[in-house]
Order: C-alpha cells, then sequence, then structure tokens
C-alpha cells in the first residue's frame, strides 16, 4: 500500500481568492457574506450569500476559453491552476498515471438557466450549441485534464454537499492501492442563481435573515438555515514516495477516509445520526489511531437546526465531549460540493499554521449542542490529526482524516 500526501492546494472562495488570502481570511475571521449582487435577489425571500468576489476569472483562464465554461469549471480551473503550480509535479509523472478527480453538486446551474431563458423567449435555435458541454457536472474534472495534460482516470463523483470530499477520498484510495500515482481532487462550485435560491429557499434550507451577523452560526441556538457559497478547492495528492524522489513540499499526509449512506430521507440526516458516527469511525480504524489522537474536527456544520444537532451527536459519541470542533461554513457560507475540499484545505491549513479557526458570529450555543465548539476567538494548538466531515443531502456521510506532515 502506498502512503497519501497532500503536495500543492488551491482556492477560489468568499474570504480569498488564493492560499495566501484564504490563510489570512480565517486568522482574521473573515466574514463573506454579504447582499447578493451577482442578480436582483431585492424580491427573493433569501438575499444574503457567500459570493467570490474581487477576481475576474476570465483574466485568469483566458476571456475565450472562460466564455465556453459555466462558472463552476471556471471557479476550478483557477483553483487548479494554483494547486498545480504550488505543486510543481508538472511534467514529473507519466500523463497516465495522473487522474482527475473534481467535482460539483450541482453543475453549470448558470448555463442552464440562461439557456432556459434564450429558449422560452426565442425558440429552440437560439440555445447554445455549448449548452451540454457547459452544464455538465464532469467538465470541470474535463478541462483540468486537457489542461493539465492529465490522462488517467478522469470523473466527478457526484453527492450533493459530500461531494468534494468523497472526490479526495476516492483519489486517495486510487493512489493507496496502486492505479495512479498523482491525482488532481477536488470541488467547486458557483450556482448563486436565481434558482437555486429560490428552490433553496422554498424548501426552508436557506436563513432569510438580513442581518449578515446572524446569518450562518452554525450550533448557535438562533441558527435558521444556512447560506449560500461559491467556490472552489484542490488539491494534489501523491504517493509519498513519488513527492519524497522529487523533494515536494508535503502540507500532510491523507490517513483515513469514511464513506457510509444513511438510507433514511431525500434530505433529512438519520435522526440517530449513525450514518456520520460510522463514517468517522471508519476513517479512525484505516489510520489505525484511536479517537483521543484526533486534535480537531472541521465539522459539516450548515447552521441548520437539524443538521447541526445531529452532527453534534454523532462527534460526541465517539470522541466526547473534548475535541475541538469548529464550523468555517461560518465564513465561506456552504459551498456545496466545494465544501469538502474548501474544508480540507482549511483542516490542512490548521496543523501547519498551529491554529484551529472559530466558529464566527456563533454565540450562544444551543443547550443540545454537546460537542466542544470553538467560539470567539481562534485556538492556537498543535494538532497531530485533523478529521473533516461532509453530510449531503439523499443521506451521504463522506469523512476524512488527516497526519500532520513531521518528515517521517
Amino acid at each position: 500500500m502506498n502512503r497519501v500526501v497532500v503536495t500543492g492546494m488551491g482556492v477560489v472562495s468568499p474570504i480569498g481568492n488564493d492560499i495566501r488570502e484564504f490563510t489570512e481570511g480565517l486568522r482574521s475571521k473573515r466574514c463573506g457574506i454579504a447582499p447578493i449582487e451577482s442578480f436582483d435577489a431585492s424580491e427573493f425571500k433569501a438575499n444574503l450569500a457567500a459570493e467570490v468576489r474581487g477576481i475576474d476569472l476570465s483574466e485568469v483562464i483566458g476571456k475565450k476559453e472562460a466564455r465556453r465554461m459555466d462558472r463552476f469549471t471556471q471557479l476550478a480551473v483557477v483553483a487548479a491552476e494554483e494547486a498545480v503550480k504550488d505543486s510543481g509535479f508538472m511534467g514529473v509523472y507519466d500523463p497516465f498515471d495522473v487522474s482527475v478527480l473534481i467535482t460539483s453538486g450541482i453543475g453549470g446551474l448558470h448555463t442552464m438557466e440562461e439557456n432556459m431563458e434564450k429558449y422560452l423567449e426565442k425558440g429552440p435555435g437560439r440555445v447554445s450549441p455549448f449548452f451540454i458541454p457547459m452544464n455538465i457536472v464532469n467538465m470541470a474534472a474535463g478541462e483540468i485534464s486537457m489542461r493539465f495534460n492529465a490522462m488517467g482516470s478522469s470523473y466527478a463523483p457526484v453527492s450533493a454537499c459530500a461531494s468534494g470530499t468523497h472526490s479526495i477520498g476516492e483519489g486517495f484510495r486510487a493512489i493507496k492501492h496502486g492505479y495512479a500515482k498523482a491525482a488532481i481532487v477536488g470541488g467547486t462550485e458557483g450556482s448563486i442563481s436565481p434558482m437555486a435560491i429560490a428552490g433553496f429557499s422554498n424548501m426552508k434550507a436557506l436563513n432569510e435573515t438580513d442581518d449578515v451577523l446572524k446569518a450562518s452560526i452554525p450550533f448557535d441556538q438562533d441558527r435558521a438555515g444556512f447560506i449560500m457559497g461559491e467556490g472552489a478547492g484542490v488539491l494534489i495528492l501523491e504517493s509519498l514516495d513519488g513527492a519524497l524522489l522529487r523533494g515536494a513540499t508535503i502540507y500532510g499526509e491523507v490517513v483515513g477516509y469514511g464513506s457510509t449512506s444513511d438510507a433514511y430521507h431525500i434530505t433529512a440526516p438519520h435522526p440517530e445520526a449513525k450514518g456520520a458516527q460510522m463514517a468517522m469511525k471508519k476513517a479512525l480504524e484505516e489510520a489505525e489511531i484511536t479517537p483521543d489522537q484526533v486534535g480537531y474536527i472541521n465539522a459539516h456544520g450548515t447552521s441548520t437546526p437539524m443538521n447541526d444537532r445531529l452532527e453534534s451527536m454523532a462527534i460526541v459519541s465517539l470522541f466526547g465531549k473534548e475535541v475541538p470542533v469548529s464550523s468555517t461554513k461560518s465564513m465561506t457560507g456552504h459551498l456545496l460540493g466545494a465544501a469538502g475540499a474548501v474544508e480540507s484545505i482549511v483542516s490542512l491549513l490548521s496543523m501547519r499554521e498551529g491554529y484551529l479557526p472559530p466558529t464566527v458570529n456563533t454565540v450562544n450555543i444551543d443547550p443540545e449542542i454537546e460537542a466542544n465548539i470553538i467560539i470567539g476567538e481562534g485556538l492556537l494548538a498543535n494538532a497531530s490529526y485533523v478529521l473533516s466531515n461532509s453530510l449531503g443531502f439523499g443521506g451521504h456521510n463522506a469523512t476524512l482524516l488527516f497526519k500532520k506532515w513531521e518528515g517521517k
């Protein structure tokens, strides 16, 4: 079996458009939530979101190429450019030994809406010939594989809000078992659009407050739904032997991955949180460590009443009440299919920086939440193992376990 390490990272997010800015955003407790600017949301029940600002994606990608990509693909390509450059692994491996697992929970919703409007107003002849390739979820992986000549297995595991975590986990397994020597993995989402906001709002999933400071407050007794976010997180995975041979910088080691299903409901989590607990347990078992060795958990923590309570239940049942827990969705909003990838980057940075970020703006922990939630200020801590959870509609649970790299 091969050991698997992270040698490159790239991010585009509501709190920073590269790893340096993102790290500063976490440290400064930056909240990326604000009134929606990408369309007029004044008549919508929910009008706050966590949008990516301050970057011209077409300038980074190239204007011609950008016009043929939906926003979710643009975000993924920009994050991948940073990760690949950061890693420096291009040209080291045979192209057929490099896999790409980049996913999205929703895909090209902007393209879908724009072309549906054209169809309804002007007829089928006005639908773009690029509509299908721009819309389909696998296209971010396809574009990245072409951009970097990665000719190994390339696909997009789709599991709603667990998608990014599943992509990293499956890339980890591919390298561990020898099906690849390196992999470009992660998740992306660019679905802050009228249909998405209307749909999530009408199913009572979004917080409809106008107060930015009370919008995304995971584990707080006043939480009332999540806030839509957008962005992308991309990681470069390699076998440890390959990384050491070329003298790569190593951010951390992937040591465990757990994946389960609730088999219970299309949106609600299992009332006993069995699936979430088992996903964490499987990750620990693969790493052959005990719960007391985990120094921090980056929770899924969506700021919805049921999710937060049941995730806390699952954590406490396995780890007890001491391990520090936080949800960085309090800063980034919920990035859906990109959430697990961006939060994996948070997990790796927390070990590298020795800093555990707080759950920003959460003030009054719900009495039913027994987990040790970090609020107020972040914690300075030397965590050797960090765990990241993702839970998706449809009952999909995924957990990643990372180990601090200490040169051995």
